[in-house]
Parts: structure tokens; sequence; C-alpha cells
């Protein structure tokens, strides 16, 4: 009788065992396919790719069908824009307030969230090239409210003393996704120099080699057009601009952007936009490259960016309530059809 019981409770042990040992299994599993906010977008569940690869609202070209109206910033200090005041969600609400007066029928709104990626800084760091760079786990916090909102996340590179490429090579698992663009911003980058101390610069050569980064994972990836943003407010600021090539498969825009009064910044912007910037197509041996246009060089975007100081952008369309958009920037209403500013960045315009 005893070596019965005895059986019976060694038999219930092992079943009570067997089964801690399935639900620990379990456990793992279900851990393991939470994953992290640390991932990147292309490996956890919250930013995971569309199932239809198109824009956010549709279509597969951002120009000229969308206006782009977008806010500028990151979280770690508000100073840096409009973008980093308060959470994610938050900005991304108050984004689609300010940005719907500018749709238009024919041209409707495109919100964008330009979050610097990588944040230039007045200390060296840890490997010395004076810059930050925002984790994997902010950076889809912002995808997620850009998708709520069916907004581009625009990741924007403030890279110190470290390269334009290399900043942009680490943010690959976000260029692959079909609703994130791409920002370069040469005053920031400054070898041999403390970020701010002065007006950093860039090549076009340095941009051509990001540009064919970029135009490649949209081919590789069968992505819609891709923003391709180039910031720029002195003439200083791009080496060798005759340079830059216009790549397929990316929306390149120069942005004029920087602050200052009101004469001085639409006297900018219309030097800048009367230029009328012009990209080549790249040739090997006499065939043009696969990433260009179709034909002939092309003309870069030009647009405006903002100013702390302005009111709102002034046309005979446009809304004016210096209280709506304190950050916006000014234009005229000879060039209203083409512009419109609001807080970070306009539309393009068409050059001249």
């Amino acid at each position: 009788m005893r070596s019965e019981t005895a059986a019976v409770y060694r038999r219930r042990r092992l079943t009570a065992l067997a089964v801690l040992a399935v639900i620990a299994v379990l456990a793992i599993v279900l851990i393991g396919s939470c994953g992290s906010d640390d991932k990147p977008a292309s490996a956890r569940g919250a930013a995971d790719k569309p199932l239809v690869v198109g824009l956010p609202r549709g279509g597969r070209r951002i120009f000229p069908e969308y206006r782009v109206v977008a806010f500028y910033g990151a979280p770690q200090d508000r100073q840096l824009g409009e973008l980093g005041i308060g959470t994610p969600a938050h900005a991304a609400r108050k984004l689609l307030r300010q940005a719907a007066p500018y749709g238009r029928k024919t041209r409707p709104v495109l919100p964008a969230m330009e979050l610097i990626a990588s944040v230039a800084a007045d200390a060296p760091g840890a490997d010395g090239l004076y810059r930050t760079q925002q984790t994997p786990a902010i950076i889809n916090r912002y995808l997620h409210a850009a998708r709520r909102i069916k907004a581009l996340l625009v990741l924007d590179i403030q890279p110190g003393h470290a390269d334009f490429l290399s900043e942009a090579q680490r943010l690959a698992p976000w260029l692959g996704q079909p609703d994130v663009g791409i920002a370069l911003d040469p005053e920031w980058h400054t070898p041999g120099a403390v970020p701010g101390t002065q007006i950093g610069s860039v090549t076009g050569d340095e941009i051509n080699q990001v540009s064919g980064f970029v135009s490649n994972i949209v081919r590789a990836n069968k992505l819609p057009e891709k923003l391709f943003v180039i910031h720029q407010f002195t003439d200083g600021m791009i080496k060798n601009k005759e340079q830059l090539l216009v790549r397929r498969g990316l929306a390149m825009t120069m942005n004029v952007d920087g602050f200052g009064d009101r004469p001085n910044k639409i006297s900018k912007y219309r030097e800048f936009t009367h230029d009328g910037t012009r990209g080549h197509e790249p040739h090997e041996a006499g065939r043009r490259d696969a990433h260009a246009p179709a034909a002939g060089p092309g003309r870069l975007r030009v647009k405006s960016r903002e100013s702390s100081d302005l009111g709102m952008a002034r046309g005979r369309h446009l809304p004016d309530d210096r209280r709506q958009c304190p950050r916006a920037v000014s234009t005229s209403a000879t060039t209203h059809r083409n512009t419109v500013c609001c807080c970070a960045w306009c539309s393009p315009m068409r050059a001249p």
C-alpha cells in the first residue's frame, strides 16, 4: 500500500515538474516575441513594414502630388524645435492641426516629423565625435506617432565630427521603411571645430555618397519616393555644389533654413530660389546611372524652413495668425502658390 502511494506521489511530482517546464518555455517564448523598443523598426511589431508599400497618404510620389508641412526638433530640449515639445503623440496632434489649413484639393498636405537623429554637441563624448545619437527606442516612438497620423518621419543628421555617410548607414533599418526620409544638416558638420562655434559645411561628393546609399535602399526594397533634404542658408555650406547628383527614387530638396529677420530671410530665400540649383545625372562609362532621372540634369527643389521671430506666412489664401504658428517663415504673395511655410519647413518651390 505504501509503495503504491509513493508511486502515485512520484507520478504527481513528475507531472507537476513537466507542467512547470512547459510554462517556463512558453514564458521565454512570449518574452522573446514581445521584443524591445531598443530594436530597430524593421525588427519589432510597433514599427513593422506596412502591408502596402506606399506613402502614408497614398501614391508613390511626394512632389508635386503633396505639400509637405513638418515639425522639427528632438525630445532632449524644447529649444531644438516644435517636435520636441511634449510627447511624440502630442506633437503629432499639434502638427495635424497646424498643417490642415495648407491643404488644397489639387495638392493635399503630407505631414512630416523631422526628428534630429544625430544631435551635434559641444562636448566630444566617448568617441570624440561631438554628437549624440537617438536610441532606437526614441526613433521608434516617433515613427509610431507619425504612422498614427499618416505622416512621414524624416531623420535629420547633425554629425559634429562624424561623417554623414556613417550616420546614414546607422539609420539603414529605418530608411528601409517606405515612410522614412532623411535630412543632412551641414551647419553642424564641423571637423576641427566645436559645433556651434562656426558654420559647418559639406562637399557635393559627400552628399552624393549619402544619396547613392539611400537610393540603393529605395531600389532594393521597391520603396516609394523618399524625401532627401539638404539644409543650406549660406553659399559656403555646400562646397562644389555643381557636383550634386539627382538620384532616382529620391525627392531631393534644398532647404533654405536658419534664423533671421524678415528682410534678410526673404532676400536669402529669393537668392537661392532664383539661383535654381541644378543636379546632374551620374554617368559611368558613358551609361546613365539607373538611379538618375530619365532625362537631363534635374532641378533641385528649393524650400524654406523656420525662423524664431517671424510671423505666419502671408499670402492670398494663407492664414495670418501669429499665435497659431510663432515659428513660421514669412513669404510674399508673389510666391505663395508654390510656397507654404509652417513652423519647420515649406513645400518645394519651382525656381523660375
